[in-house]
């Protein structure tokens, strides 16, 4: 059920190493990461039974953990069997899985070398990011965001961490308080960043253009639309890119593992059509999603 609450749900949940009731994983009221953001998570899905490119987000998992300044207590081996083992025991066969590590209530102080770092895994079924939401198959209504994202000297901009989605939760708030599905973030020079929780690309001319990922998370889905758009000789500009520049654009699009690809129709007052890029792109992303695993 949509409105059903995550905390109430039936299944299994992977918890420090065991498999327990979804309802059993809890945590203190008192815990590290409810306090300072402190924790760090993963999202990726399984289409048919197997989890696209699953390596690489527990990766960037233990990637994230480390910009952090701790260390993820099981390998990434032992973190992709884990996986696995979940699957199997909620019978899911395509689904979104969520693997979150955080500092435990050790200590409340803002240092927290010694505490333990606690690690979950979930996976349950569920739609696209912005279906799940209400927002239209036609394509994304999108409006400017209020907060931009920092300079990388400013926060860990490269680990997917808690505590730096804090401005993409009040922009997309914002965004739906006007009637929007979604909030366009600038960064902090005043280029086009990306979406609250999802990367951006706008076509012109039948080319990509995309921007820098110097500010905000490289997605792994971002990665595979590059090389899915090379393999089609589309070419791929990664670039700074104003926001006036929206207003001579074909087409865009926003890209993430729970949104997978979607098209924009509108961005404030601009209206977009989608268009065979999009489309081909979209098609080709979830032939590869689906290709069947190699014996």
């Amino acid at each position: 059920m949509l409105n059903e609450s995550f905390e109430n749900r039936s299944g299994i949940i992977w918890m420090n190493g065991k498999l327990i009731p979804w309802q059993d994983a809890k945590l203190h009221t008192l815990t590290h990461a409810l306090h300072y953001g402190s924790a760090v998570f993963e999202g990726s899905r399984a289409y048919n039974g197997t989890v696209f490119k699953l390596k690489e987000h527990n990766e960037r998992l233990h990637k994230s953990a480390e910009l952090l300044d701790y260390k993820i207590p099981y390998s990434v081996d032992m973190l992709n069997k884990a996986t696995i083992e979940l699957l199997k025991a909620n019978h899911l066969k395509d689904a979104y899985i969520r693997p979150i590590a955080w500092y435990s209530g050790d200590s409340l102080s803002l240092g927290a070398p010694a505490s333990k770092v606690h690690v979950v895994i979930a996976a349950w079924v569920w739609k696209s990011y912005f279906q799940q939401d209400g927002a239209t198959p036609k394509g994304l209504k999108l409006t400017w965001a209020p907060w931009t994202r920092p300079a990388p000297n400013m926060s860990p901009v490269a680990a997917k961490a808690a505590g730096l989605y804090i401005t993409g939760t009040l922009s997309k708030h914002h965004a739906q308080k006007k009637g929007f599905d979604d909030a366009l973030m600038l960064d902090y020079r005043g280029y086009i960043a990306e979406c609250t929780g999802a990367n951006v690309f706008m076509v012109k001319n039948n080319e990509l253009h995309t921007p820098i990922a110097d500010c905000f998370l490289n997605g792994i889905t971002r990665q595979t639309v590059i090389s899915l758009a090379k393999e089609l000789r589309i070419a791929v500009h990664e670039r700074h890119i104003k926001p006036e520049e929206l207003n001579q654009i074909d087409e865009m699009f926003v890209t993430g593992t729970a949104a997978e690809i979607v098209p924009v129709s509108q961005i404030a007052d601009i209206h977009i059509k989608s268009g065979p890029i999009t489309e081909k792109l979209m098609h080709a992303y979830m032939q590869l999603v689906r290709k069947p695993p190699r014996e």
